[in-house]
């Protein structure tokens, strides 16, 4: 999960305030598979999930892999 979450924590941590962080951190309990699944897109993230950072790490990358 290092090589999704570090480039937009390198990225983004810098200016994230305390909630942010948090949001973050809590994105790092998730399991690694279901992360990989919704961050590249091949999975649907669940109505359950309710991190409010984990669309900004999706749009990140979707983002970064645009030719």
């Amino acid at each position: 999960m290092d090589l999704l979450l570090g480039p937009f924590a390198d990225a983004t941590a810098p200016a994230m305030s305390e909630p942010e962080l948090a949001a973050f951190e809590a994105l790092l309990e998730l399991p690694d598979p279901d992360l990989y699944g919704w961050i590249g897109g091949s999975e649907p993230v669940p109505p359950t999930v309710t991190n409010p950072l984990l669309p900004a790490v999706i749009a990140f990358h979707a983002e970064r892999s645009r030719p």
